[in-house]
């Protein structure tokens, strides 16, 4: 016989996925400080509705604070909330190539991302970062699947285009398919 999961505190949910929690943020902001606050307010608007959420079972609290991250980070951009533009930070190369190519390839991927529209870029990380179906997406999002789809192709053809992501390995060839399986 099973015995019913303890609900987990809200300080033991954010001390498990506080780091998840945080790199899903800066997916969709591409900077640290705005994860952060994206982060910080998310959870001060899921604290006070914690008891509610813990009774709605396991996975509930996941889906409602990424609920609360997405619905907060629309606002700030329909607000106009990030009107400053963070420069560039380059990651301290490794001493191991792996790690430096590694390194790049993140940055130029986080760099790539943020050159798309906000709108394009939420898609992109939801379907493809945070692997979420179009129709999970599109309710996410509170649009239809239709405008998921949409914004997707525009997304991927800009990616598929940047400069950014695209290489040319040790015999030349070009490495157009280097889409990150985006596509």
């Amino acid at each position: 016989m099973t015995r019913p999961v303890a609900a987990p505190t809200f300080d033991d949910y954010v001390a498990a996925r506080g780091a998840a929690l945080l790199r899903r943020a800066w997916l969709l902001t591409g900077d640290h400080q705005r994860a952060e606050d994206l982060v910080q307010t998310a959870l001060g608007k899921a604290w006070p509705q914690w008891r509610r959420i813990s009774e709605q079972g396991d996975g509930s609290y996941d889906a409602y604070v990424r609920r609360v991250m997405l619905t907060t980070y629309i606002a700030w951009w329909r607000r106009r909330w990030n009107a400053e533009y963070p420069t560039e930070v380059v990651p301290e190369p490794g001493d191991n190539p792996d790690e430096e190519d590694l390194a790049t390839l993140r940055r130029d991927v986080l760099a790539a991302l943020a050159q798309l529209p906000r709108g394009q870029r939420a898609v992109v990380v939801l379907r493809y970062f945070e692997d979420l179906t179009e129709a999970q997406t599109a309710e996410a999002l509170d649009c239809s699947v239709g405008t998921v789809k949409s914004q997707t192709a525009r997304a991927l053809a800009v990616l598929r285009r940047s400069p950014l992501l695209t290489y040319q390995d040790e015999w030349g060839d070009s490495g157009a398919e280097a889409d990150g399986g985006l596509g």
